[in-house]
């Protein structure tokens, strides 16, 4: 009879405790799915296809023509149907398209190679198909890596500090019943990498790239501006860059004598830029028409940006104002989508982050820190640690940004474009300067405590992987895996005895980069680049390295070194010499590149988001008139665009996540071993 008395009063009771449990559980969702194990989503793929114990068996079966096509419009980046056996389990109409950005152009531009990386996406056609739960496999050709082993020891450096980053392997790859190659496998950072490690929170993800066709805005005033031209109507499937034009007559339209003179411009002699007039605001629509001249029809360039060392369109991430418009080359790079709103929120923590307001709210700081760290160890120029705006995503939650890895193949100064012979420069790489490209981690470097974690991570690097065993094992496995298959690669780019030299050489490199690391550390070594300048003795000894023979990406570094256009696993030589005839031009000064190994001063071009004629070197003719610099100027540009060109159709944009993400969730009983 009592229990009957009070059942009204203790249901009413257990409910008032179980509102306020709700209460509680929304306010610090976070803490406590944290503290009940994380955010993740345990997948079926980790095991079954990122078990670096074993490399992963990929067969590609596909129509011969639909292949050969495919690989003739390789810059088209659009997508095939193919059937694909991934360890012996058999996915139907998956997509696949070749990938890449200034190596899937090289490789175009090279007759002697098809050997493109590769975008295997098993939902495309096929709605909510995944193999083993993943929605993307990436396939990447190691490029400009003599090693074939760069990219895995940095992702596994990535994973050994339990950093938001992509899972690796090696693949075996058949192509309709042939071995094709070796590949370093890779999560594609979509759909599936987000649930796995988060969960289905509802974040934005955007992949900002200065560097594609189209990306960046008018309002940026660096990079080489392309958005306004339409590629869709160029066919480069015949072109063959041993049949370009002989230029070593070029004139300008009027004649003159010498060949290389202007018919204007005084009385000839050495040419100077000084006299040039100033460029900055440079607009074809300014350009006087006459003598038969005409602009009509030429490429619009106004605006976007294809840049090499500027971050135009915000994907340098620097704070510039509260303009949404300022940071179009974040949206265009969006891959879920993504509305202005979203945009508010990024541009809010970027306000704040270049404040160092609040930093944890609008950074998620320790992630960020165990990426720096591994980010520094690598090396890697082809980044934001360079002058290139790209190779990262942008991950945004509710208001938090954060930064995924991407793109390690230039790694330990493969991006180094003709700077230092040796690899001292590289090995000593100033831990506490790290990003020249960007401002975004100066607040985080610029604050004690995230400093001294941010060196406490760099020392488990050293202590742990590095000196504690975990990098001779992942090294020796790898070779285990891969020596017979790079030795017998008929696609590799570069021969078995490059090979085993150049894995020899990466460990004595990583080696000598942590020992670097841990006398900048201990203070022996300073630890900024202006510190290094001065006491260059002090540094490790890198002259053992030869960074070339580890592959290195040359673009156009070797001017004049050969017949037509010559590439070879990221070697790049195009010949100039006709034009250096009397009173030519000479290009025998251009070597070096933007942030080498070396950063300042190691023999590196001047960032192109400072190009301007007032900064080139002297030679040959003399250009007194607007005219004459005119039509110099457009010379200047079409060689541009005849190299850059083909860089790039711009990436179509990215379907939305949220339904691929509720389709997993649902049946994630499917997806979990």
């Amino acid at each position: 009879m009592l229990k009957h008395k009070h059942i009204s009063k203790i249901i009413i009771a257990m409910m008032a405790v179980a509102v306020v449990l709700c209460l509680l559980a929304v306010s610090y969702s976070d803490s406590l799915v944290e503290a009940l194990g994380g955010t993740g989503v345990k997948m079926e793929y980790e095991t079954a296809l990122f078990d670096t114990g074993e490399i992963i068996e990929i067969s590609i079966e596909m129509d011969g023509d639909s292949w050969n096509t495919m690989l003739r419009n390789a810059l088209s980046e659009e997508y095939y149907v193919c059937n694909v056996v991934i360890n012996g389990t058999r996915i139907n109409n998956v997509a696949i398209r070749p990938k890449g950005n200034t190596s899937l152009s090289a490789i175009a531009m090279d007759t002697g190679t098809n050997r493109y990386s590769f975008k295997l996406e098993f939902d495309h056609f096929v709605d909510g198909q995944t193999c083993f739960g993943l929605d993307k496999l990436i396939l990447n050709n190691n490029y400009a890596d003599a090693t074939n082993m760069k990219e895995a020891i940095i992702y596994d450096m990535f994973q050994y500090l339990d950093v938001d980053a992509s899972l690796y392997n090696y693949a075996r790859v058949c192509v309709n019943g042939e071995y094709w190659g070796v590949y370093t496998a890779l999560e594609g950072v979509e759909q599936s990498f987000m649930l796995r490690n988060f969960g289905t929170r509802d974040g934005e993800l955007y992949k900002p790239d200065s560097m594609e066709m189209g990306g960046g805005n008018s309002s940026s005033s660096s990079g080489f501006s392309m958005s306004g031209i339409d590629f869709g109507d160029f066919d480069f499937s015949g072109f063959d860059p041993e049949n370009m034009p002989d230029l070593s007559q070029m004139q300008p339209p009027g004649g003159g004598e010498g060949g290389n003179r202007f018919p204007e411009g005084g009385p000839g002699g050495d040419f100077s830029f000084e006299d040039m007039p100033d460029m900055s605001n440079f607009s074809f629509e300014d350009m006087p028409e006459g003598d038969g001249f005409s602009f009509e029809g030429m490429p619009d360039m106004s605006g976007g940006g294809f840049s090499f060392g500027g971050g135009g369109g915000g994907a340098d991430l620097n704070y510039t104002d509260d303009d949404l418009d300022s940071y179009s080359t974040i949206w265009d790079g969006e891959i879920t989508g993504t509305g202005k709103d979203d945009h508010r929120r990024v541009v809010t923590a970027l306000r704040n982050i270049s404040e160092g307001t609040d930093l944890e709210e609008y950074l998620d700081v320790d992630n960020i820190l165990r990426y720096m760290a591994v980010h520094e160890f690598s090396v890697n120029m082809d980044s934001l640690s360079g002058s290139m705006a790209h190779n990262y995503y942008l991950y945004e939650y509710d208001g938090q940004l954060n930064i995924f890895p991407w793109d390690y193949n230039l790694s330990f100064g493969g991006m180094s474009m003709g700077s230092s012979a040796d690899g001292t420069e590289m090995i000593n790489d100033a831990i506490d300067t790290p990003f020249s490209g960007t401002k975004f981690f100066d607040a985080l470097l610029e604050n004690e405590e995230y400093l001294a974690r941010y060196h406490e991570y760099l020392q488990m690097l050293v202590d742990g992987y590095v000196n504690g065993g975990r990098f001779d094992t992942t090294y020796n496995r790898i070779r285990s895996q891969i020596d017979e298959l790079v030795e017998t690669d008929p696609t590799a780019f570069y021969d078995a005895d490059e090979y085993h030299t150049a894995v020899e050489i990466l460990y004595n490199t990583v080696k000598l980069r942590a020992e670097s690391i841990n006398r900048q550390l201990s203070g022996t070594i300073p630890s900024t680049d202006s510190e290094q300048r001065f006491a260059k003795d002090t540094r490790v000894d890198g002259s053992s390295i030869d960074i070339e023979a580890m592959g290195r990406f040359n673009m156009g570094g070797s001017f004049g070194g050969g017949d037509g256009a010559e590439t070879r696993g990221g070697r790049m030589n195009f010949d100039f010499s006709a034009m250096e005839g009397e009173g030519g031009f000479d290009f025998s000064n251009m070597g070096g590149g933007p942030g080498g190994p070396g950063g300042p001063g190691g023999g590196s071009m001047p960032a192109m988001g400072s190009f301007g004629p007032g900064n080139m070197p002297g030679s040959g003719f003399n250009i007194s008139s607007v005219k004459g610099a005119a039509l110099c100027v457009i010379c200047l540009v079409a060689m541009l665009v005849a190299l850059l060109i083909v860089n790039g159709i711009k990436r179509r944009s990215s379907r939305g996540r949220r339904s691929a993400v509720i389709h997993i969730y649902r049946n994630r009983d499917r997806y979990q071993p």
